[in-house]
Order: C-alpha cells, then sequence, then structure tokens
C-alpha cells in the first residue's frame, strides 16, 4: 500500500534526524520526492501527527515538532503522574512471574547494542524496542490494562522526544538508572522505585530545554 510505505518513509527518516527540529514537512516536495500522489503523502502525515511525529499547523501545513515544544513536558508531567504508580502497584501486585520477566527485559535491554553506525546519530531501532519492553515489562505487574493502554498512547508520543533527548545529552548514564529501576522494583521498594523513575523520566524531559541543555552538571 502506497501510503504505508511512504509513511514508513518518513517515519524512519524522521527517527533519524534527517528533518531537524522545526523543519517543514512539504507535501509536495515530498510526494515528487517518493513518486505519489499528493493525497498520499497527506495520508501519511495525518498518521505521522497522530503518533506525535509530526504537528500539523494552521494554514502551514505540516512539519517536526520543535525542541522546545510545550507539548512534552505536558507529555512528561503525565507520564510522572501515571507510571510510578503503576511502578507502585506492580511493586505490591507483581508474582515471581512479573519478577522473571522484568530481570529478562533488563537482561535484553542491557545487552542491546544502543548506536549501530548504518542506523544513524539516533538509538538503534533493536535497543528502542528494548527499551520500550523494559519500562512495560515494569508497569504490567499492576495488573490493570487500562493503565497500561494509557501507557502505550504516551510512549508512542514521546519517542521522537526521548530520540533528541538522548542525542543533545550523550554523557547520560542511562544504562545505570535502568539497573535502580530494575533493582529497587525487585526489591519491593515501591518508594525508591516511584522516585527512581521520576527522577528517570525528568531528566528526558529537561535535556530538551535550552537551560538545561547549557548545565551539563544537571545531565542526569
Amino acid at each position: 500500500m502506497l501510503s504505508e510505505r511512504v509513511h514508513t518513509h518518513l517515519r524512519e527518516a524522521i527517527m533519524r534526524g534527517d528533518h531537524a527540529p522545526g523543519d517543514a514537512l512539504k507535501p509536495q516536495e515530498l510526494a515528487k520526492e517518493q513518486g505519489v500522489s499528493l493525497a498520499v503523502v497527506r495520508e501519511a502525515l495525518v498518521r505521522l501527527v497522530g503518533e506525535g511525529l509530526a504537528d500539523r499547523l494552521p494554514n502551514r501545513g505540516f512539519a517536526v515538532p520543535a525542541y522546545s515544544d510545550r507539548r512534552w513536558q505536558e507529555i512528561a508531567e503525565a507520564r510522572r503522574t501515571i507510571e510510578p504508580v503503576m511502578l507502585r502497584l506492580s511493586v505490591e501486585r507483581g508474582d515471581v512471574d512479573w519478577e522473571a520477566r522484568v530481570r529478562a527485559a533488563h537482561h535484553r535491554l542491557a545487552r542491546t547494542p544502543a548506536y549501530v553506525p548504518e542506523e544513524g546519530e539516533h538509538y538503534s531501532g533493536a535497543w528502542a524496542e528494548a527499551h520500550r519492553l523494559f519500562h512495560r515489562t515494569l508497569l504490567e505487574g499492576c495488573g490493570n490494562l487500562v493503565l497500561l493502554e494509557t501507557f502505550d498512547r504516551l510512549w508512542t508520543a514521546s519517542e521522537l522526544a526521548r530520540r533528541w533527548s538522548a542525542h543533545r545529552n550523550p554523557g547520560r548514564d542511562g544504562a545505570a538508572e535502568h539497573c535502580r529501576l530494575e533493582e529497587a522494583a525487585l526489591a519491593r521498594d515501591a518508594d525508591t522505585a516511584a522516585e527512581v523513575l521520576i527522577r528517570h523520566l525528568t531528566r528526558t524531559a529537561a535535556a530538551l530545554t535550552d537551560r538545561t541543555h547549557q548545565e551539563p552538571g544537571q545531565e542526569g
């Protein structure tokens, strides 16, 4: 299907950083480049808007979201509100099988290369999926499907922000943060686990602000 092909192409290009934050995504140019109709490109762009990977601007067409877009901070706030509650529930309700899944997901994440030359300057697709699975597995112990569906939507909407944050803050030790998350959760220390998760989410959002980017001591 043409629309699916164009959507995949544009999604991967944005994820790779081929289009800088704030860059216009011009349907006519993209249609010519891909050899498809304007309608096909518009359909693909509308899908990207729904995924949080593009903005639809009144009377100005489409664009890659900007670094300082208020939406990133709102998504981060929503995640800091919801996910620590889910993690507390997981610590309380998770069984031995949940513990085993958390260990396996963290092992996979730790063993997956974050960057590969052929995928450009942003982290690899394989690492992105391992990262998603680790965070989701941590929260699955809550047993609440509605909350997990909310997590899935917020995770998709924040994927681009995560990539930009990692690129702007290369010195951040995310592996150590993930280790602390696993340790606190499996130690059944709900307070520490929630605190570590909040700091983890806050650092990702903070790296997108110019103020924090200029203050290396706050890179965390």
